[in-house]
């Protein structure tokens, strides 16, 4: 039994005629009845009987009748089914993310994701980017969010956005009261970083472009880490806009003012470049929207 003989089947169950019947399928009847009689041999039953009028369904039939319909749905239903996930509107996607970026711009754009694509499912996993890079070569991993970029040759990067920055400090340090703080004002105040290559380089030229060399006086784990530091000493830490959503014990975070300097804190994705998953595609369609609408999040 194969689809074809169902379809002959249904169309015959279905007008009750053969005549009628094999016009719909577009055939003569001849080779219809064959089929319809090599149907109820392999299905060791009769279908069919004969009245007066036509033709009617045994009980095997009416059997075969509502099995074959389900048969044809669930059919269709594959199909369609096929179709949403080779175009990227059903499936999942595994999404990795690490730092900062997890309490701002990176939940507001998968939130944007979700709802313009419901029937996908969004599964986060949480790692430093060389842990992300090696998920994304396993595939285990389609896409990733990061301030980190990597500088390897089979990755894309792609830019998300770009936070302003924020002074992260003690509720007690004297410039907790301020609108904001100048660049000028970092001169002599000890300043932690993250472990990252991005973080001490912004301050660094921040601080040079304003004349002066900044008084790093110690490296974190990374922005979570050093914006705590903060709450438990007299240090400072530059932070992105997205850690002002992280209300920390002790911490207070203040505007930066740079004046014409650009400063900012970038969110970069990165997948790999020869991944054809129709659902990252999705992904990347919305990052990109995102970022046309908020490159700069103030």
């Amino acid at each position: 039994m194969d689809l074809r003989q169902l379809s002959y089947f249904v169309a015959a169950a279905e007008e009750r005629n053969l005549g009628r019947a094999a016009e719909r399928l577009h055939m003569s009847q001849p080779p219809l009845t064959r089929q319809i009689k090599a149907l109820e041999e392999e299905v060791g039953a009769q279908l069919f009987e004969r009245a007066p009028r036509g033709m009617l369904l045994t009980q095997a039939g009416e059997a075969l009748l509502q099995d074959a319909r389900d048969i044809f749905g669930l059919v269709d239903q594959a199909a369609d089914r096929a179709r949403r996930v080779g175009s990227g509107e059903t499936g999942r996607i595994d999404v990795g993310l690490h730092g900062s970026a997890m309490f701002g711009v990176v939940p507001q754009l998968l939130a944007r994701f979700s709802q313009a694509h419901p029937e996908v499912e969004v599964s986060l996993h949480h790692g430093q980017t060389p842990q992300q890079v090696v998920a994304i070569r396993q595939r285990r991993v389609l896409v990733a969010f990061e301030r980190m970029v990597p500088l390897d040759a089979d990755l894309a990067v792609e830019l998300v956005a770009r936070e302003r920055l924020l002074v992260a400090m003690s509720d007690a340090h004297p410039f907790a009261g301020r609108e904001s703080v100048p660049v000028a004002l970092l001169r002599d105040q000890p300043i932690v970083t993250a472990s990252s290559r991005s973080a001490p380089a912004i301050t660094l030229r921040l601080c040079r472009n304003a004349g002066f060399e900044p008084r790093f006086s110690g490296q974190a784990g990374d922005l979570v880490m050093a914006t705590l530091m903060t709450g438990i000493s007299r240090q400072l830490a530059l932070v992105p806009q997205s850690m002002a959503n992280l209300q920390l014990p002790g911490v207070t975070y203040v505007p930066l003012e740079a004046g014409s300097e650009e400063a900012f804190m970038e969110v970069h994705c990165f997948y790999r470049k020869d991944e054809a998953s129709p659902v990252l595609q999705r992904m990347l369609e919305v990052v990109r929207e995102f970022g046309s609408q908020a490159r700069t999040v103030r």
